[in-house]
């Protein structure tokens, strides 16, 4: 077997009679013999009202792809093709090509199996991980050191979270204290601007006879 890694070979057969087929490896699938005792494959199939939708691949490749690859083929089939009991077998030639271009579609992109995604986006994660650890280590930083200044980032954290709320509370009683003294100011400045209009102190010249 080659290294292909992905969908290995898939049939639609109508009636026992397979219609369309598209092998993407070097194994002799010819007439959907498959190879006997060979516990590497793995095969997924999906049968309906006569119609069968059959793929191998790797074991390695799981089965999460290969069951979504015959559902869609599955549903695309059926599209085109309701009756298919009562079709000839020529009539089911240019399938092939679709099937052979949704078996290349769901090996080749991951984004097929969000599953396999995320595994992906993990081992990236990882590796990037892995890389910094030995940048760490090639300038000679030991881990206890590193420890010690992540230990001393938090405590300066923690300072300056305190330094900020107390900083806070007193801005606010400073803006307060010139509230206060703003509406003092503007009684006080109302009152004698009254004072000097009506008279001072009782604003008799203002008061009705």
């Amino acid at each position: 077997m080659n290294d292909y890694d992905g969908i290995l070979y898939a049939i639609v057969a109508v009636d026992k009679q397979i219609v369309c087929e598209h092998n993407a490896s070097n194994e002799d699938f010819t007439q959907g013999r498959i190879p006997p005792n060979d516990s590497k494959l793995s095969y997924a199939y999906d049968s309906e009202s006569g119609v069968v939708f059959m793929c191998v691949a790797r074991e390695s490749f799981g089965r999460r792809i290969p069951f979504s690859f015959l559902l869609e083929i599955k549903a695309q089939f059926e599209s085109r093709f309701p009756d298919p009991l009562e079709l000839d077998i020529s009539q089911f030639n240019q399938y092939s090509i679709l099937l052979a271009q949704e078996m290349t579609r769901y090996s080749a992109s991951v984004k097929a199996d969000p599953i396999r995604q995320v595994q992906n986006d993990i081992s990236q994660v990882k590796e990037i991980m892995a890389q910094n650890i030995e940048r760490v280590l090639e300038r000679g930083d030991r881990i206890d050191l590193l420890v010690d200044k992540t230990n001393n980032l938090s405590t300066e954290a923690f300072a300056f979270r305190k330094r900020s709320t107390a900083l806070k509370r007193k801005l606010w009683w400073k803006n307060q204290k010139l509230m206060a003294m703003l509406i003092c100011s503007l009684v006080i400045s109302a009152y004698i601007a009254i004072s000097a209009f009506c008279g001072f102190p009782g604003w008799s010249s203002c008061r009705a006879p």
